[in-house]
């Protein structure tokens, strides 16, 4: 009950905005690795050079000439032909992480010193860079990183999805930040400064990671660095269409976090308050104590699911609320049953350390978010 009032409150809480640095403006170098392509694709990478900033480049990359996602490139060369757009294609192996190995193949394009990573299904608004390189103003700043929301695409699955992330996961985030943690870092953003990624031993020193954004974060904090969480929120679109593909996909994210941080994910059953609290009832006989906390986490859930404006029918989202909730407390617990995930075609186990390991042959290349 206390998470989901706490929770409710951090959701309308603004992040607290950094010092603008309205005349810092260097050239930036922003990071796509691509693999595949999904419907949104072409809107998603099409934001990043629709900005409204002075001097920047993009560097696409993939490993292989026959990625459908080498079409949407050279659309985008041609509708934005005074842009800075390249296109890395290298498929040499660097580490099992399979996206940060085309990172480390791509940096041998990029020019400038400044450099924003931002997964393939990101979508953005065109004051974006402008805002995530602001914070790097500061030196002792490591990175800059956003929260993001989840869109949905069309279909109750995608909208099932875009209930984790909105009513789970961003809360989350947010209650820790509230409380003053920093020690996160989100694909859907990274920003920082060449020679910060260099003195951490560069793209190579998370080349074996599952949680490779993490890491970035956790080792520029080890650094003595700040990270600095945007009060940019970006949308990243949610295009699982089967049950089978969204179970995937989110255990590969619960064991992720897992894998990081391992005793606070053993705590965080307690994020999933309603469940908890309608089982305390029942096993208290639905005593009038119990009875009262479980309308009042009812009444927190609620009112968190309105303040994180998610895409789609509010009612129908209400009425899904319970059935998600126990989805992805199921989630968790079978999380601790394995370290095994999959990750597009592939196969991984995930060691102690967040390291993964290929246990089995299949797919091209994992999916970049």
């Amino acid at each position: 009950m206390t998470y989901s009032v706490i929770a409710c409150l951090a959701v309308r809480k603004p992040i607290i905005r950094a010092e603008d640095a309205t005349e810092y403006r260097p050239p930036v170098t922003i990071l796509k690795p691509l693999c595949g392509a999904e419907p949104e694709t072409y809107a998603c990478l099409r934001s990043f050079c629709d900005q409204r900033y002075p001097r920047f480049q993009i560097v696409f990359g993939v490993s292989a000439a026959t990625d459908p996602s080498v079409g949407i490139v050279e659309r985008l060369r041609r509708e934005f032909p005074h842009r800075d757009l390249e296109l890395s294609i290298d498929r040499r192996p660097h580490g099992s992480n399979r996206k940060v190995s085309n990172l480390i193949n791509m940096m041998r394009l990029a020019r400038h010193e400044l450099l924003v990573l931002a997964d393939s299904d990101v979508c953005v608004t065109p004051d974006y860079l402008a805002k995530v390189v602001a914070p790097l103003a500061d030196e002792d700043v490591g990175i800059v990183t956003c929260m993001y929301q989840g869109r949905p695409r069309l279909g109750f699955w995608p909208l099932f999805g875009s209930l984790f992330i909105n009513d789970w996961f961003a809360p989350s985030v947010r209650v820790a930040a509230l409380s003053g943690s920093r020690a996160f870092a989100f694909g859907a953003t990274i920003a920082i400064r060449r020679e910060v990624l260099t003195s951490i031993g560069g793209f190579k020193a998370i080349a074996n990671q599952l949680a490779d954004d993490y890491r970035l974060g956790h080792l520029t904090r080890l650094a003595g660095l700040r990270t600095v969480l945007s009060d940019v929120v970006v949308e990243t679109v949610v295009s699982e269409i089967t049950f089978g593909q969204l179970v995937r996909h989110e255990l590969r994210w619960l064991r992720t976090i897992r894998a990081v941080n391992p005793l606070g994910f053993g705590f965080s059953f307690l994020t999933f308050s309603l469940p908890i609290v309608a089982l305390g009832s029942a096993l208290a006989q639905g005593s009038a104590l119990t009875l009262g906390m479980c309308a009042t986490t009812a009444v927190a859930r609620l009112l968190l699911h309105l303040g994180t404006r998610t895409p789609g029918s509010p009612l129908i989202q209400v009425i899904l609320l319970p059935l998600r909730d126990l989805l992805s407390i199921g989630l968790w617990a079978w999380s601790f049953g394995t370290r095994r995930i999959q990750w597009c075609d592939s196969h991984f186990h995930v060691a102690r350390d967040g390291s993964v390991q290929p246990i089995e042959g299949g797919g091209e290349c994992p999916s970049q978010n």
